[in-house]
């Protein structure tokens, strides 16, 4: 076989594997529900949410690591097995701790760990100036999980409840990763580029030390940061604040289209940012998005709402592609399942910031007006460094 073969097999392997981690954007109908039918408030239902993508954040660190060294496809395993015990346990420890416990940090700790071993070993079968697409596709898988997450998740918790609905999706997780994992490998080299803009470019690979000290390092972890808190916010409480606003089918229906907008920009901006550049690619998409965030709360109607939350997802989904490309551009691939692992925890602090203080926002004055003008501020901070960002350049010693 290849080796244009083989590297689709693992782009393919990886999209399955993000297909089920992708679970944690349907928290908003598990969290909905918990505060339908046990009275818990927004901060209360959004807690185990928060805690898995602290979990997913922290664990990409680790996991950089021990892919470099021991290849993805143990550290996919060991990913596939830990959320899809984390669900089934979920329907067992019915507290609020409990579920902090099972979802929050053994599901999140497994997405970390899965997430962090299949993009890196995708792109490195491929030549660098396809390296925004693989990634768009690979992490598109992410996204489009909402689409058959959000109707079978509505299904189970018709049909069983919350509880038993957690136990059944991990099975089915388990069911999924485990094989798909063992796909997911590296190439013995990385593929060097044939096109002749790209194949007389020295590449260079920095390690994580090297990358820290670079000022590009951190205009990024800010960007990635600004998308991850208004993004996050939105994703986290979609179905709570659009089903006050529309209603709860309503509600169902938007949490499963707009994670159409939030897989097409995966590989649409990883494709475009190939070519316009990565920094001015986000400035135009945090513009969108934060337009779209001013004015959310003052929107009535089915498409203007549904426009607004496809705006802010497509956003969102495209910083996912966008900034694992900018790693690698700035940085190397050699390093990179470590060096984005360190971005990603801009990810993780907007993961903290934006459900938590978004939900507490929300129960203090009753909506999300006031969280989401927060967001769109640093969204606007966030455009105009995008504007003035230049890739880094390596100066030799």
């Amino acid at each position: 076989m290849n080796t244009t073969k083989k590297g689709w097999i693992v782009v393919l392997a990886g999209t399955g594997i993000n297909l089920a981690f992708g679970v944690l954007y349907a928290w908003s109908i598990f969290g909905g529900e918990l505060q339908e039918t046990l009275g818990w408030t927004k901060t209360q239902a959004s807690l185990p949410y928060t805690v898995a993508i602290i979990m997913f954040a922290a664990m990409m660190i680790p996991a950089g690591r021990l892919q470099d060294r021991i290849g993805p496809k143990w550290v996919a395993t060991i990913g596939g097995i830990l959320i899809g015990l984390g669900c089934i346990l979920a329907g067992s420890l019915t507290s609020l701790w409990g579920l902090v416990f099972s979802f929050g940090i053994l599901a999140g700790s497994g997405i970390g760990l899965g997430y962090a071993s299949t993009t890196p070993a995708a792109v490195k079968w491929f030549a660098p100036e396809k390296k925004g697409l693989i990634t768009g596709i690979v992490v598109g898988g992410f996204g489009l999980a909402s689409l058959y997450i959000v109707p079978l998740s509505k299904f189970l918790l018709h049909e069983y409840g919350v509880f038993p609905s957690f136990r059944i999706l991990g099975i089915l997780f388990l069911v999924i990763t485990v094989p798909l994992a063992q796909l997911v490998n590296n190439p013995e080299t990385p593929v060097v580029s044939t096109h002749p803009a790209h194949a007389n470019k020295k590449s260079y690979d920095l390690t994580s030390k090297e990358m820290l000290k670079t000022k590009e390092f951190y205009l990024l972890w800010f960007m990635f940061f600004a998308g991850a808190t208004g993004g996050l916010m939105t994703i986290g409480g979609l179905k709570t604040i659009v089903k006050e606003i529309l209603g709860a089918d309503a509600a169902f229906q938007l949490v499963a289209f707009a994670a159409i907008a939030n897989a097409l920009g995966r590989p649409a901006a990883g494709a475009i940012s190939g070519r316009l550049g990565r920094g001015k690619t986000m400035t135009i998409l945090y513009l969108l998005q934060a337009t779209a965030l001013f004015f959310f709360n003052s929107l009535s109607g089915f498409l203007p709402v549904f426009a607004a939350a496809c705006m802010i997802y497509f956003a969102y989904g495209s910083m996912l592609s966008v900034f694992p490309s900018a790693c690698g551009d700035n940085y190397g691939t050699k390093n990179l399942g470590l060096n984005y692992g360190i971005m990603f925890s801009a990810w993780g602090v907007g993961g903290i910031v934006g459900p938590m203080i978004g939900s507490k926002l929300a129960d203090m004055t009753g909506d999300y007006t006031l969280a989401f003008t927060l967001a769109a501020g640093m969204l606007l901070v966030a455009a105009f460094i995008g504007f003035i960002y230049k890739p880094y350049v390596h100066k030799e010693a």
